[in-house]
């Protein structure tokens, strides 16, 4: 069967809040992606690499994939280390 991504998106470094990023999202992994020799650009027999699914939660996406028979891989995101900054700090050192 088909193998599968499951992840939650992480934000862009232009962007400050994490609204739009509470989803998790289930994509396929194309195997046979080509060259197209006219416009140089990748490009893909497969329909399935455009499909891409998005979940309330993980266990949603999991159970999605497991009801499915979907070979899939579980990308868990990296916690994000907040530093508490005061306007203050700027003129104290």
């Amino acid at each position: 069967m088909r193998k599968a991504k499951i992840y939650k998106p992480s934000k862009s470094a232009m962007q400050s809040g994490m609204k739009k990023f509470d989803k998790w999202i289930i994509e396929f992994i194309s195997k046979n992606t080509s060259i197209n020799p006219l416009m140089g650009w990748e490009s893909s027999d497969d329909t399935l690499s455009e499909l891409r699914l998005e979940f309330e939660s993980k266990d949603l996406a999991i159970s999605y994939a497991k009801k499915n028979k979907i070979d899939f891989e579980l990308i868990e995101p990296k916690n994000r280390k907040l530093n508490k900054k005061s306007y203050a700090d700027n003129f104290t050192k």
